[in-house]
């Protein structure tokens, strides 16, 4: 990781200063990082020994920066990893074209290590989590949205990253189709099982412990897991109450959070979420089965608790 920490400086110098002033603003505050040292770890769990995994890490990470600095102008998000989000101390303009600049720095990279593998597998990635972010907008305050319909968004938003942060490891150690199925198995259950947890935390957690502000799904009318099953739930009342609060969030009072995360507790939807988390945590220590026992399998099964259990 202090590989790719030095590339990622190294890869988003700019003569324009602008750029790398913004894009460290984000990249510096930390984050969890799971994404590249899961590319890292696949890798090695593969045996590989060369360098494409520094820089195939550093190009999954540019990835997910770019869709953080979309995400926080399309949501109009003022905080993320407990610091000012680069909208609201640069405006909209420079954190939407920042992004750019670093999915192209991601493609760049890429293309370095010469596989087209490669290239289709996080090329795809990409799309994907477009398609996902444009699903989420559009069953975003709409109480008629099913279960279905916000696991497409998940699995395409953040399940298609990690898989495929995963999945580039076993292709540059050149290992078989069956490998790279099982560590993209792998990344795409616990993708799921992150997703599942960040939602859960945005009705059960402090800012800190989540680095955005607590309730932000809330406020914007997201369709999330906790909400669905308390609407389900929930009673004739109760269901008119989600309606209004998510489908005209702009109308919510101080007291519907509270009145929320009654009606969540009342129905176990925080705890059924991570329930569902759980199981597919389960589903991604599973798909390590096919691999040697060793110190890099037990990592990557680390990861999946440390996914699931940050919450606590």
């Amino acid at each position: 990781m202090e590989a790719v920490n030095r590339e990622i400086i190294a890869r988003m110098a700019s003569d324009v200063s602008l750029i790398p002033e913004l894009a460290s603003h984000l990249i510096a505050a930390g984050g969890k990082r799971i994404r590249p040292l899961l590319t890292l770890g696949a890798a090695r769990l593969c045996g590989y020994q060369g360098s494409y995994d520094v820089l195939l890490a550093t190009c999954v990470e540019f990835i997910h920066t770019a869709t953080l600095l979309h995400d926080d102008v399309v949501d109009e998000s003022d905080r993320r990893r407990g610091n000012a989000t680069a909208n609201v101390l640069w405006g909209n303009q420079p954190s939407v074209l920042v992004g750019d600049f670093l999915f192209t720095r991601a493609f760049q990279l890429m293309v370095e290590t010469g596989s087209l593998e490669v290239l289709r597998i996080l090329a795809g990635a990409s799309s994907e989590i477009a398609e996902g972010e444009v699903l989420q907008l559009v069953i975003a305050n709409d109480m008629n949205s099913l279960e279905s319909d916000y696991l497409k968004v998940i699995k395409a938003k953040t399940a298609a990253l990690f898989a495929a942060a995963c999945r580039v490891g076993a292709v540059i150690a050149d290992r078989p189709m069956a490998e790279a199925q099982s560590l993209d198995d792998y990344g795409h259950n616990l993708g799921i099982a992150f997703q599942l947890v960040d939602d859960a935390l945005d009705y059960a957690s402090d800012g800190e412990t989540l680095g955005k502000n607590t309730g932000d799904d809330f406020r914007e009318g997201k369709i999330t897991l906790p909400v669905l099953l308390a609407y389900s739930k929930g009673s004739e009342a109760e269901r008119t109450f989600w309606r209004r609060v998510i489908e005209r969030p702009e109308e919510q009072t101080p007291e519907d959070w509270a009145q929320a995360l009654a009606y969540m507790e009342r129905h176990g939807a925080i705890q059924e979420t991570m329930a569902r988390a759980r199981l597919y945590g389960q589903k991604a220590r599973q798909a390590l089965a096919p691999f040697a026992t060793g110190a890099m399998r037990d990592a990557l099964a680390e990861a999946v608790d440390f996914a699931v259990e940050r919450a606590r």
